[in-house]
């Protein structure tokens, strides 16, 4: 059961939402590989603003997640894509149906 989740918002640059957009629609299939990851969904909040939100059932398998490929290719991609460093917020999830 999933007791853990990441939340995790960024802003695009002006003019780079649509490759944002992309770049977590492509992250799918990276995610679908990481056992750990019970449920990632990639989130469109405004305009320019964007979250990924990650359920896991051990904090290893959260930390897993933050150092694994995902979070690499975003960060490599992060001056050219995002306006300023991510928001990542550890949750405790109470109830999850």
């Amino acid at each position: 059961m999933e007791k853990f989740a990441v939340l995790a918002r960024v802003e695009a640059k002006p003019g780079k939402e649509n490759d944002v957009l992309e770049f977590l629609k492509s992250a799918l299939p990276l995610a679908e590989g990481e056992p750990g990851t019970v449920r990632w969904y990639a989130l469109q909040i405004g305009p320019s603003t964007f979250g990924i939100f990650d359920t896991f059932e051990t904090t290893d398998a959260r930390d897993a997640h933050l150092n694994g490929e995902i979070a690499k290719a975003l960060m490599a991609n992060a001056s050219e894509l995002l306006a300023k460093e991510p928001v990542l917020e550890m949750v405790d999830l109470l109830a999850v149906k």
